[in-house]
């Protein structure tokens, strides 16, 4: 006779709620368990107050009300007087459930580590590069090691079973050609994978980088191991093969540095007082609080026959404000030239010339076949 506990047959009524009230203990006992281990997991990160510690708390606790009580119950089922074809099916389900579940625990832990880091290097979404570094490089690694927990588990659950089991070595045997056939099969998706590991190290772009693809201005909001979201300025999403930023030029406004220039150009007569504009342009930048002090100029940067053109140069912390602060100057500095010298806007000169006569001494009427010029005789009137 089997070990266990003294239960009624199997097979009767009282045999399966004794079955079902042992297993119903269980599980409130491993739930109330795991509730009571939490709360003075949690207490105590709190009190220590270690980021780590509080995020891995936050992190386990779900995964843990199932992983728990799993547990309890795998410890339990070898006590249970089940026969033996029951008991193997339900080992094997737990066995399949508990694999899922610390699946589970592991990408927990995986995203509780990357929360950490990315505290330790909190990003302000303006200047901090070191932090949009290592939040790209998180971002591709945690989805690879999430990919590798997932596909593991999801092995290990399908070599419970005996003929996968069995099926699994033969398969293993001919890897080699099906790992040639699928290489050659999908070698382009496979390139497109490296390539967003090649970004993850190389880092032409990071998360936040302002830049400009295919004519688009906006802002890089995901990186994933095959496309790269850009969210435009419109609040359009631009969703762009990651091998586009190894293959093809494009502009990244924050690869080194957030901070910009800005130009505003004008067109005005030669008889603007450029000084004057000059001065207009600084008290226009010292008022606004999108200047952010470090440089501004005006020149006259081209001149043709109607006009000259000035060039007003500013800088701000980053392309968004830049973009503003264009606006505004270009707004009052046309302001203050309109109101204070509104002769000096652009204007097409042209002469008149006194009289009929000198419109003749300087654009002489050609002569016709006999060389006169009268009226009425093959001339010009």
């Amino acid at each position: 006779m089997e070990a266990g506990l003294p239960l009624p047959p199997y097979d009767t009524w009282q045999g399966v709620l004794a079955v079902a009230g042992v297993l119903l203990g269980t599980l409130l006992a491993a739930m109330a368990l795991n509730r009571l281990f939490f709360h003075l997991m949690a207490g105590l990160a709190r009190r220590t107050r270690q980021p780590f510690a509080i995020l891995m708390v936050q992190r386990l606790r779900t995964p843990s009300r199932l992983l728990i009580p799993l547990l309890a119950l795998m410890l339990a089922f070898p006590a249970l007087q089940l026969q033996a074809a029951a008991r193997e099916k339900s080992q094997h389900l737990l066995s399949l459930i508990f694999i899922a579940s610390l699946a589970w625990l592991c990408t927990a832990v995986i995203l509780a580590s990357r929360d950490y880091l990315l505290t330790r290097y909190s990003n302000n979404g303006r200047d901090d590069y070191k932090a949009r570094a290592v939040q790209t490089q998180l971002t591709l690694a945690v989805r690879v090691l999430v990919v590798i927990v997932l596909f593991v588990a999801l092995a290990a659950m399908l070599m419970t079973f005996a003929r996968i089991r069995t099926l699994g070595m033969s398969i293993l045997a001919s890897a080699g050609i099906v790992g040639v056939t699928l290489g050659f099969a999908a070698q382009r998706s496979i390139a497109t994978l490296f390539a967003g590991l090649q970004i993850a190290v190389t880092q032409p772009i990071r998360i936040n980088d302002v830049v400009l693809v295919e004519g688009e201005y906006g802002n890089i909001e995901e990186i994933t191991l095959t496309y790269v979201v850009v969210k435009i300025w419109d609040q359009r999403s631009l969703v762009v093969p990651v091998t586009y930023f190894l293959e093809k030029p494009f502009q990244n406004w924050t690869r080194r540095s957030s901070e910009i220039l800005g130009t505003v150009f004008l067109s005005a007569d030669y008889s603007l007082p450029v000084e004057e504009v000059r001065q207009r342009l600084h008290e226009i930048l010292a008022a606004s609080p999108k200047w952010d002090r470090r440089v501004w100029g005006l020149q006259v940067t081209g001149a043709d026959g109607n006009s000259i053109q000035l060039r007003a140069l500013m800088s701000a912390v980053d392309a968004p404000t830049v973009w503003d602060l264009r606006c505004e100057v270009r707004e009052k500095l046309l302001e203050y030239v309109r109101l204070n010298f509104p002769q000096c806007l652009p204007r097409t000169r042209g002469e008149l010339l006194a009289g009929r006569g000198a419109l003749q001494a300087q654009e002489p009427a050609p002569a016709d076949e006999t060389g006169s010029n009268e009226p009425g005789k093959g001339g010009t009137a």
